[in-house]
């Protein structure tokens, strides 16, 4: 489409046309039972993206933060023990909301670009009597995937709650959150879910809200206290109304539809998808020059990539990528801000945006006087896409 970008950031992505088509339809009241159906569908349907039959769902108003501290607030107490698995930014933000809700907080440390052995982890976890460990699954600000599958088996050990923050994970990585025991699983809806920003989803197991209903102590926060949203999300899901706030009613319209284009696609081709794309993305930018952040291929991300500007540029290459097709995301980490960029594939990404977003790369870079084999990166990409 003539003038149409790229919205190629790690969220907001692209969203499907059908999506987008439900953000469009008039509100209906909260209370209508159209809504409560679709709202009690997209219920439902969350427990199938996330692998998780047993689950219970929360599809609640918020951003990703707002998810981060619900998982948080609901099942720690003051004086619990909690373990995080430093891999970014986002493992920080994590460890400073459990610090908030009164946890004792110590954090398995890893450099810039990488992840802590599992070794470590299980070590650190037999040392003390933790209550909860957190994974970010990928870290937004590195493009760092952890191995939830083991670092959840290591916490089966010791009988200590698995959080894995997916917000930049869910419906673009593996998930299979039941089988691998994890406990609360989260994510936002304008990542790899593909809706419009402004719904935090979370799927946590019965564990989990066993721990929440023997706290000792009241919730921390009002909004993110399950004692008011457990009733309500029970309730759309028995197909009747409830209220402790308002939802969102058309972005759970749209999340109904998105989450039913997910199932449609199969979460096994979903995923397959999401790490063909990647590999290809990584193909080409390799060809060019260009180096990554996390310091091995088997931690890479599917859903973004995080990449070293190449020598003699800089931030300045973003705007001149976005003029010819693109909008792509500075760097976050503080370690690194300056040195990297990051492009978001996760979501409807397909194919031919992927072998799109090299094209406006390969322009920019040109127009800023890095030199490389031009459509280089595209014929790499290609290859690898259309290897059997």
């Amino acid at each position: 489409m003539k003038g149409k970008r790229l919205l190629m950031i790690p969220g907001p992505i692209e969203f499907t046309l059908e999506v987008l088509a439900e953000m469009a339809k008039p509100t209906l009241s909260h209370t209508d039972q159209q809504f409560i159906e679709e709202f009690g569908q997209a219920l439902e349907k969350m427990r199938k993206v996330w692998l998780a039959p047993n689950g219970q769902p929360f599809a609640i108003a918020g951003s990703g933060t707002l998810a981060m501290e619900i998982a948080a607030a609901n099942i720690t107490e003051p004086g619990d023990n909690v373990l995080i698995v430093h891999t970014g930014y986002f493992s920080e933000r994590m460890a400073d909301i459990f610090r908030l809700h009164g946890a004792n907080v110590d954090i398995v440390q890893s450099a810039v670009g990488d992840i802590p052995e599992i070794d470590e982890v299980r070590r650190r976890l037999k040392s003390k009597n933790y209550k909860i460990l957190s994974i970010t699954h990928v870290d937004t600000s590195t493009g760092v995937r952890t191995d939830v599958k083991a670092l959840s088996a290591a916490a089966q050990e010791t009988n200590t709650l698995v959080v894995v923050d997916g917000v930049c994970a869910v419906a673009g990585e593996e998930l299979r959150m039941e089988e691998w025991g994890v406990d609360i699983a989260f994510t936002a809806s304008q990542k790899a879910i593909g809706v419009p920003p402004g719904l935090a989803l979370l799927v946590t197991s019965k564990k989990a809200m066993e721990s929440f209903r023997s706290r000792k102590s009241p919730v921390g926060a009002y909004y993110c206290d399950w004692q008011y949203w457990l009733p309500v999300m029970e309730a759309y899901e028995g197909r009747k109304s409830a209220y402790f706030g308002t939802p969102a009613v058309n972005l759970v319209r749209a999340l109904n539809i998105s989450l039913g284009q997910i199932l449609d696609e199969g979460m096994e081709a979903r995923f397959e998808r999401h790490a063909r794309n990647a590999a290809a993305f990584r193909a080409g930018l390799s060809t060019i020059g260009l180096s990554f952040v996390p310091v091995r291929k088997e931690i890479m991300a599917n859903t973004l990539s995080a990449v070293y500007y190449p020598e003699g540029t800089d931030a300045s290459i973003l705007p001149l990528i976005a003029k010819n097709g693109a909008v792509l995301a500075g760097g976050l980490h503080p370690a690194i801000k300056t040195r990297y960029f990051r492009i978001g594939h996760m979501g409807m990404s397909d194919a031919s945006e992927i072998l799109a977003v090299l094209g406006s790369i390969e322009q920019g870079l040109a127009t800023a006087g890095y030199s490389f084999e031009p459509g280089a990166s595209l014929k790499a990409a290609q290859s690898a896409l259309i290897q059997p």
